[in-house]
């Protein structure tokens, strides 16, 4: 808005072509120097006309630019075009439409002769009009003459003299400009009331229309020509004029005599060699002088233009979109006519008024509880709050609104921007006398209230006099922004009854779709109802929700601003960015709006950002209107606009130091907050208005004492924050010489009549040069994660105690996507890992391998982990968060690289134990193949004997059976069979031999053991250690505060937690035996109790103050070998199964049979050595299969599987939805007590129930496709083996090494399995070859016909079940659990850093909690009890809950935050199992523990669909 811009020279093509030309003339003695002096003449007649330029931006404009051009104009103090030819038809048009947004303000004398201020629109000013034109070609400007008449100091009106001007002018002529004089009752006023000049551009004898229209429509005619000649061709037009009774003064160029008066009100003033001053004087004085006669015409120029001139064209009435836009907003006008203004809003917009109000602060309440009985409270508040929001939703809405409604639905967007802004012109229009007249008698009132406190005199009915009128004020104001306001609350109140309103034209869903449309168009969005003080968050979000859809989810940086009120903030906006934040007089911005602005697509390449929102606030310290801001209102403010943007302008009126301390206290308070909350926003200061900013040793004081205030603020603030700095740049990074401005006065002069200050303009645009500097810096934020941020910092500042209660649900959403990718990651590694462990279990066996080395293992994972670390680079570098993403790159790098080690050193031990055990397993390997052996043998030389009798089936069949049972009975008798085991007696065995001092209750049941683990106290398992060394038992009387005693809740924890880290030990010890293969021995008892002893033995020498009694380690015992006794009993029926000598051998009966009927066939040793190598590899090839099946079905389930397809907290959201599906109370405790057995648990069971469920679409097709490689692989070894024989000259040995190498990697087969089958004799290779590739598919086929869900079980190892794979990638996270309602931690790292959370807790009952000295256990959750004062007893010591932390220990290392929205699920598990809880804990919800009555409205299927939000919520959790 520099109004030096008009100067800028422009020239043609032609000049500069030829001024290069004349530089290039080299020669410094020849030419000469007439030769350039038709060049110079060119050049002067070749430059255009400043004013050309721009009438012709003028004229290819649309109506909207053309508004912002003479808005600007009229801003510059210029001269506006008020009729314009059309450069080609001539038509004259009257641009009516450009003038509407011009505002004009000016003081004069009523007829009390009191000095009053008056602002009117333009286009409705009624005032004397003085028109200047000329006649003919005059020697003096008579632009420059006028602008000596309106302000000397600047050039309204261009003229000849100024720079840049050219003789030549071509759209110029026959152009009318008017400007403006607005007097200031100073005694430097040329005039004393507002005039119109209107000056005609041309010969006035070449426009006669224009001539017309302005001499008939002036108050004074004032014209320009040499000289009175009464021939000249313009003497008719001057006599004409001289006749009429309008004012005319003649200035005569060349006339040198001074001001004549040749009748009344006819003046001559000659002009010729003349003192410019002088005639200027003297004009004045004749003008004012014509002007002072009674019978002068206050004209409005708009309306005789428009009504009375029939032949010109109006903007306004030829676009048939303005047309239809004001005809539109007139309508909407018309039902307000008539209506007392201080109660339209009541009338027209109802539900933005008291039931809105009420319900915000209901809302507010709602966070801040006031009672101990806190759910209750909040119950009452939640249905008072659903009441008013039916109340709204029955409110009628006017046909005002409806009538807009329908406008903004059904327009063109060029119609729909027409009517937006006559409707804003029209209000504000209708609305400015009755406000001008408030603002009066409240600045009246406010100065008798003054007068009376200096007297110290306090009259109570003044002042309430003047809160009647500041409440008046607030009711007038009716502006579109009350409009949408009431829109806003018309779509929450439908939203929260879901339910579209009656009397509502549309659906109410696509309200939100017309602001969005309004906010692209360039309009500015209430963000906080500056009335009520209140983000109508639902409103807002839904809008950008819109936003998203139409824009789609751009990047946005965010600009706002902060300072005290009438500081400047919203022009300084608007003259930056071109916005339209309301800036008039008495018109101050109110809450918070926001608008977009639009980059151009350079800039988007250069800035990476699609728009700024810039977000514009009321002033801090805004005493009037609602008399409620208090410093607590200005750190909301605060706090809540700094968290938004991501760059603040701290705008400063000034230097006062008084004013500035307390604005600069606020914001470093909020700048604070932000470094609590690891938000991390920028911020510049301005200081406004300052008189001398080219003082560079008086800006580098105003710096130095700006920062040392700034850090003598930061230390007041740490105070209040409890927050540790020292100096302004411990809070945010701050450079004292970028970040601080100092702009010129905004005007240069005094106003009205000043323009804007050059170096104001210069001013804004080094700041937006420093702004875009920091948008080039910044990663801004998306539209959809600004939402998540508004509602963020809305619900923190709601609670009061912001640090505390804030969520950085960006920051929580960017790390739950890590975790994600984190989980790929680490199932990438365990995956590849459990296909290596496969293949090396197999080689181990097969007895090719003899060590491993985790080097080896980490060699076999190179290829994945080298794909996962390029996965991991990728992912952090190319995240629309990256930014915020890498400050977790190390730690993340660490922890996959730990992952991957741990893998690796898991997998290591595993083989090893392999390794070893395969040795111990030899003996019952060579025991198992001698018996296979000698049945071989013997059958063998059975069916040689038998070969004459080959034909006769049944005698065959019968030799066989006889034989095949003497021979089993040997076996039998030479090798004990294996026996049933009975875990638990040789538990109670050991601990009777073992442990003496262990009283063993041999009848004891189950449930009084199992407690152990599900216990709520420990205190009866415990003896207190006392200073004297003595024990001292702990009795019920001493339990404290809800429950817990001399046993503190700490103790307890660590108790549970020693519980179960030795139950998952004991567990994996389990694993270890390998009973499957190497079978069960009371060493194994033995080891698992001895281990449990020493567990318990190191923890009481630890730092804790009690002592196990033998009851707990007898029970611990006891449930934990009761928990293993399953799968040690299943183990060993495996290990039976395949080493029992009945079972094993009779399993062989028919596969010996088969090779017996061979040999009395006749067949050769090769065909019956292909036979046995056929039936050998039945077995590996099965087992091979479920393995690999087993594998691939753990990676289509972590995929594909509904539950286990995400996160631990999807997981979790379906083990909820399962249990109360099912209602079975036990496994909901279950699932309480003991979490972590209750996932595995479940993940088995969705294993079983997705291999019962898919068996046949999926389980079985991956089966056969594993069988049929399997078949493939090895008829393909069994040619390469022959290929190799033939190649070598090699014999059966060689054959058989190279057949059985080729399969090492894929099935435990090796030449031990064929080492007691003799088969010397086999020399066939080719016919060895034939054979097993002609009876192999036949035996697939027998393996695959006996696959079903039965067998998928049975023949699977344990440690090779799919299930296994799973529950080790789902459970090794966090499993800590809230200290109060036992919620569990959902980091999936275990061991991470940084503070527990969870996105949704429980009601503390549920694990237990009641209160002191009561049986009422309690019917809170934990996130509204942080919010309250109330105390809970830990270590012997009472807190305050909204102190939590300060308990220390397991307290100190949750994040709990306050939160309104807990999960109805835990409301309706609370009262359908309410008996269960009662009978479980052994009290009652009753008392201060009531349930509340709104908690018995929730049914299963709420509680089901609320699940739904643990998804979503996870994305808000705090991050840890």
């Amino acid at each position: 808005m520099n109004y030096r811009a008009r100067y800028i020279n422009v020239k043609k093509a032609i000049e500069q072509d030829q001024t290069q030309q004349s530089d290039n003339d080299s020669s410094e003695d020849e030419g000469n120097i007439f030769e350039y002096v038709p060049l110079s003449k060119t050049s002067q007649s070749e430059r255009i006309h400043p004013m050309d330029v721009q009438m012709a931006v003028f004229h290819c404009s649309d109506g909207f630019l053309k508004q912002l051009m003479v808005t600007k104009l009229s801003q510059c103090q210029y001269a506006l075009p008020l009729l314009v030819p059309d450069p080609f038809t001539r038509q004259i048009e009257f641009p009516l439409w450009t003038f509407r947004q011009i505002n004009k303000s000016w003081k004069m004398r009523n007829s009390n002769n009191k000095i009053i201020s008056k602002t009117q629109p333009i286009y409705k000013a009624e005032t004397p009009v003085v028109f200047f034109f000329r006649f003919g070609s005059v020697s003096l400007s008579k632009s420059q003459l006028m602008n000596s008449l309106i302000n000397e100091k600047h050039n309204t009106f261009f003229h000849r003299n100024c720079p840049g001007s050219s003789r030549t002018r071509v759209l110029m002529d026959g152009v009318v400009e008017i400007a403006w004089f607005c007097p200031s009752e100073k005694d430097t006023d040329n005039f004393n009331d507002c005039l119109a000049f209107c000056n005609l551009h041309g010969d006035a004898g070449d426009h006669e229309k224009q001539l017309q229209i302005l001499t008939e429509m002036a108050s004074v005619n004032v014209v320009l020509l040499p000289q009175l000649d009464k021939n000249d061709r313009c003497a008719a037009q001057i006599q004409n004029l001289f006749k009429k009774k309008i004012p005319l003064i003649c200035l005569l160029t060349e006339d040198e005599s001074t001001v004549k008066k040749m009748k009344k009100e006819k003046f001559i003033i000659g002009l010729k060699n003349r003192n410019q001053s002088d005639v200027s004087e003297e004009l004045r004085r004749a003008i004012n002088e014509c002007l002072s006669y009674t019978s002068y015409r206050h004209e409005n120029v708009f309306t005789n233009l428009k009504f009375k001139n029939s032949d010109i064209r109006v903007d306004e009435e030829d676009d048939d979109d303005c047309r239809r836009g004001r005809e539109a907003a007139q309508q909407m006008i018309t039902s307000l006519e008539k209506k007392n203004l201080t109660e339209i809003k009541e009338s027209f917009l109802p539900h933005q008024g008291k039931l809105w109000h009420q319900w915000c602060q209901k809302n507010k309440e709602l966070y801040r509880p006031q009672t101990d009985q806190i759910e209750q409270e909040k119950g009452m508040k939640k249905t008072e709050m659903n009441n008013i929001r039916k109340q709204q939703h029955n409110s009628n809405i006017s046909e005002f609104m409806n009538y807009f409604i329908k406008e903004m639905h059904s327009n063109n967007e060029h119609e729909k921007t027409f009517f937006l802004n006559w409707l804003r012109i029209l209000l504000d229009e209708y609305t400015s006398a009755d406000l001008t007249t408030l603002h009066h008698k409240y600045n009246k009132k406010w100065s008798t209230v003054v007068k009376l406190k200096e007297n110290h005199n306090k009259s109570e009915q003044l002042r309430e006099e003047l809160d009647k009128i500041s409440e008046d004020l607030q009711a007038a104001s009716f502006g579109l922004e009350h409009i949408m306001r009431e829109i806003g609350q018309i779509y929450e109140s439908c939203f929260s009854v879901k339910e579209s309103k009656k009397g509502l034209q549309i659906d109410f869903s696509s309200l939100p779709r017309l602001a969005a449309e309004m906010m692209i168009s360039g309009f500015p969005l209430e963000l906080m109802d500056g009335d009520a003080a209140h983000v109508p968050v639902i409103w807002i979000s839904a809008v950008l929700d819109q936003l998203i859809q139409k824009l789609g989810d751009q990047r946005v940086f965010v600009l706002s601003v902060l300072g005290i009120q009438s500081s400047g903030k919203s022009t300084m906006l608007n003259a930056m960015f071109g916005l339209q934040f309301a800036v008039s007089a008495g018109r101050c911005t109110k809450g918070a709006f926001m608008q977009l602005v639009r980059l151009s697509d350079e800039m988007k390449t250069q800035m990476n950002f699609d728009y700024i929102l810039v977000v514009d606030t009321e002033g801090l310290r805004a005493l009037e209107l609602a008399g409620r801001s208090t410093r607590d209102h200005d750190n909301e403010l605060a706090t809540f606009v700094v968290g938004l943007g991501n760059l603040t302008l701290i705008n400063i009126f000034g230097e006062n130091p008084s004013e500035m301390q307390e604005t600069l206290q606020i914001v470093v308070q909020a700048f604070m907050r932000m470094k609590e909350v690891r938000l991390s926003p920028s911020c510049v200061f301005v200081h406004q208005n300052v008189s001398d900013i080219t003082a560079g040793e008086k800006n580098m004081e105003g710096k130095r004492r700006l920062q040392e205030k700034l850090d003598e603020m930061t230390k007041l603030a740490a105070k209040d924050e409890v927050y540790d700095a020292e100096c302004f740049s411990d809070v945010i990074a701050f450079d004292v010489q970028n970040d601080v401005k100092y702009f010129a006065q905004l005007w240069e002069g005094s106003p009205p009549m000043a323009p804007p200050n050059p170096n104001y303009c210069e001013n804004i645009q080094e700041l937006k040069e420093t702004i875009l500097s920091n948008v080039s810096k910044s990663h801004g934020i998306m539209l959809k994660d600004l939402i998540d941020r508004i509602k963020d910092l809305w619900e923190a500042l709601l609670n009061e105690r912001f640090v505390f209660s804030f969520r950085n649900s960006l920051e929580i959403s960017a790390y739950r996507r890590l975790e994600t990718e984190y989980s790929k990651w680490s199932w990438s590694l365990r995956s590849a890992m459990r296909e290596t462990e496969n293949k090396l279990y197999n080689k181990i066996e097969n007895e090719a391998i003899h060590e491993v080395e985790e080097t080896g293992l980490l060699g076999e994972l190179k290829r994945t982990s080298e794909e996962v670390k390029k996965s991991m680079s990728e992912f952090f570098e190319k995240d629309k968060n990256k930014d915020i993403l890498i400050q977790w790159t190390i730690s993340f790098e660490i922890k996959i690289k730990d992952v991957e080690e741990n893998i690796v050193r898991e997998t290591n031990r595993k083989l090893n134990e392999i390794l070893q055990q395969r040795d111990l397993k030899k003996k019952i390997d060579a025991q198992r193949t001698q018996h296979e052996n000698t049945l071989y043998e013997k059958s063998k030389a059975l069916a040689l004997k038998l070969k004459d009798k080959n034909n006769d089936e049944e005698t065959l069949k019968k030799e066989f059976n006889l034989f095949w049972e003497q021979s089993v009975k040997k076996i039998i008798r030479d090798t004990p069979s294996i026996k049933d085991i009975d875990i638990m007696r040789d538990v109670r065995g050991i601990l009777s031999n073992s442990y003496e001092s262990v009283h063993v209750d041999l009848c004891r049941d189950s449930s009084e053991y199992n407690k152990v683990a599900t216990v709520q106290s420990y205190s009866a398992y415990v003896q207190l250690k006392t200073s004297s060394g003595m024990k001292e038992q702990v009795e019920d009387k001493f339990r404290g505060w809800f429950g817990y005693g001399p046993l503190s809740k700490e103790d307890d924890v660590q108790i549970k937690s020693l519980v179960t880290d030795v139950s998952e030990q004991t567990d994996k010890m389990i694993q270890s035996f390998n009973i499957s293969k190497m079978g069960y021995n009371i060493s194994c008892i033995q080891q698992l109790i001895d281990y449990i002893k020493a567990r318990i033995v190191k923890h009481e020498g630890g730092p804790v103050k009690y002592v196990f009694k033998n009851d707990f380690f007898m029970d611990l015992v006891l449930w934990i070998c009761e928990r293993a006794n399953n799968i040690i009993t299943d183990q060993h029926r495996l290990f039976r199964d395949a080493n029992d000598p009945k079972i094993y051998v009779e399993k062989k009966r028919e596969e010996y049979y088969s090779i017996f009927q061979e040999y009395c066939r006749g067949a050769t040793s090769t065909a019956i050595f292909a036979e046995i190598i056929c039936q050998k590899l039945k077995e590996p090839i099965e087992q091979s299969v479920y393995k690999q099946t087993a594998k691939d079905l753990a990676d289509e389930m972590i995929s594909n599987c509904e539950s286990l397809n995400g996160n631990r907290s999807n997981l979790e959201k379906h083990i909820l939805k399962r249990l109360a599906e099912e209602e079975d109370f036990d496994k909901y405790m279950d699932y309480i007590e003991t979490p972590k057995d209750h996932f595995k648990s479940f993940i088995r069971d969705e294993v079983s129930r997705y291999i019962s469920d898919k068996f046949s679409v999926s389980v079985l097709l991956k089966m056969k496709k594993n069988i049929e490689l399997l078949k493939t692989t090895i008829v393909e070894s069994a040619y390469k083996s022959t290929e190799h024989v033939q190649v070598y000259c090699g014999d059966v040995g060689l054959w058989l090494e190279s057949f059985t190498q080729q399969l090492k990697d894929l099935l435990i087969f090796s030449e031990k399995d064929l080492s007691g089958v003799k088969h010397d004799d086999v020399n066939d290779f080719k016919l060895l070859e034939e054979v097993i590739s002609d009876k192999f598919p036949k035996k697939m086929s027998e393996i695959s016909s006996k696959f079903n869900t039965d067998t998928f079980d049975e023949k699977l190892d344990f440690e090779f079940r799919p299930e296994g794979l799973l529950i080790d990638h789902f459970c090794q996270c966090c499993w800590v659990q809230c200290p109060f309602c036992a919620a569990i931690c959902t980091n999936t790292i275990e061991n991470h850093p940084g503070d527990h959370s969870v996105p949704f807790h429980r009601v503390d009952g549920v694990n237990g909690w009641y209160y002191h000295q009561t049986d009422d256990l309690s019917a809170v959750f934990c996130t509204s009890l942080v919010t309250s004062g109330l105390k809970f007893h830990a270590s012997n010591e009472l807190f305050p809950y909204n102190e939590y932390r300060k308990a220390g220990g397991v307290y100190a290392e949750w994040s709990i935050t306050s939160d309104c929205s807990e999960l109805p699920y835990w409301k309706w598990f609370v009262c359908r199992f309410q008996k269960d809880l009662e009978k479980h804990y052994n009290k009652t919800f009753k008392g201060r523990g009531e349930i509340p009555p709104e908690w018995r409205t929730h049914e299963k299927h709420d509680a089901i669909q609320s699940l739904e939000k643990l998804t979503v919520r996870t994305d808000r959790t705090d991050k840890t």
